[in-house]
């Protein structure tokens, strides 16, 4: 039996690194609407820890389709978990453990303070250009990516090809700047980037044609690929997941690569991260790739890693055969609240992404 957890404000909480931490409105906001979220990918007789079980009964009613056989529970519920159990959230860090622990729940379920620090040093975007970017770029002209990590202002390209400012730990298009030229707002937020996180990524700004992801799962043997995740995202937010078979989604990107480049691309990526995570991470994961123009068209491998569960995750719990109609999963914000959504109509799952 798991305890699964939706917590979105997880990539805010690793940047603060806080174990009192307050998520901003919009996470608090997102967590209560969305906490019932798991129970698309738990299984039968899971428990999933929401806000108010009534709220997420009836929010869980309108994806009965998808939905698994759950138990809601609350904090105060906690205390009362049974033995064996294990905990499951959408991300691990030191604020939801924190959380958990207050309300009752015994710390042998979780990890210890030297875990939830690997887990935040590999969650920082220099980690996924150091030890997998520039393995999965040498030596091959059909991939392209590099990524440099700054400490000072002084670093910053003056001039030139236009690039991106990453912040090391951040989400859903937060945290990014495009950069044609420095301006002293540009300089302003990245000296305050650097002296809340220490540094600032710098990556070229390449001319991306489409976005997608590869999701896998760690366990304690290996590395399992999941599957492709075809999304779209509007200024670095995320937008929606197409739901489609392996075939079709195999097929969308194969209209602007080979899709052999892609698939070894996997194939070398399911290698490194055995190499790399096995015995120090367990659980989902997602690597943002593109396909971009660049002296030709070429894949980049890892624009960045994800090392906690992903939207295209909960695309993938949502069963797919061969024969269903493509459909187009969203989270929306409309009548004072999120909610997913998943639709089936000739516009929304024919876009010209």
């Amino acid at each position: 039996m798991q305890l699964h957890i939706f917590n979105p404000e997880h990539d805010i909480a690793l940047a603060t690194n806080q174990d009192k931490f307050v998520a901003p409105h919009a996470g608090r906001e997102m967590r209560a609407d969305m906490g019932f979220l798991p129970a698309l990918w738990a299984e039968d007789g899971d428990l999933v820890l929401v806000h108010d079980v009534e709220a997420a009964l009836e929010r869980v009613r309108h994806l009965r389709a998808y939905a698994h056989d759950v138990l809601f529970v609350t904090l105060a519920d906690l205390p009362a978990m049974p033995e064996g159990i294990t905990v499951s959230p959408w991300g691990w860090d030191r604020a939801l453990c924190r959380q958990l622990t207050d309300a009752g729940l015994a710390p042998a379920l979780l990890p210890d303070e030297g875990r939830l620090a690997d887990i935040r040093a590999m969650s920082h975007r220099c980690w996924a250009a150091t030890h997998l970017l520039a393995t999965l770029t040498e030596g091959h002209a059909d991939r392209v990516g590099e990524a440099q990590y700054l400490t000072h202002t002084s670093q910053l390209p003056q001039g030139g090809a236009p690039y991106v400012l990453k912040a090391p730990w951040s989400s859903s298009g937060r945290g990014l700047r495009y950069v044609d030229g420095i301006t002293p707002h540009q300089e302003g937020w990245t000296r305050n980037v650097i002296a809340r996180q220490g540094g600032v990524m710098c990556e070229p700004y390449y001319h991306k044609i489409k976005d997608f992801a590869a999701e896998f799962e760690v366990a304690a043997d290996g590395v399992r690929y999941c599957g492709l995740s075809v999304f779209k995202a509007v200024n670095g937010a995320y937008a929606g997941n197409i739901m489609a078979s392996e075939r079709e989604k195999a097929e969308i990107i194969g209209q602007y690569i080979a899709f052999e480049v892609v698939e070894q691309a996997i194939a070398d990526l399911t290698q490194l991260l055995s190499d790399q995570l096995v015995g120090r991470y367990t659980g989902p994961l997602g690597i943002d790739m593109m396909v971009v123009e660049h002296h030709g068209v070429k894949v980049h491998p890892c624009v960045e890693m994800n090392l906690r569960r992903t939207m295209g995750h909960v695309a993938l719990s949502l069963n797919h055969a061969d024969t269903d109609p493509r459909r187009l999963m969203q989270v929306t914000y409309e009548g004072g609240g999120y909610h997913l959504r998943v639709v089936t109509t000739a516009e929304n799952c024919y876009p010209v992404w």
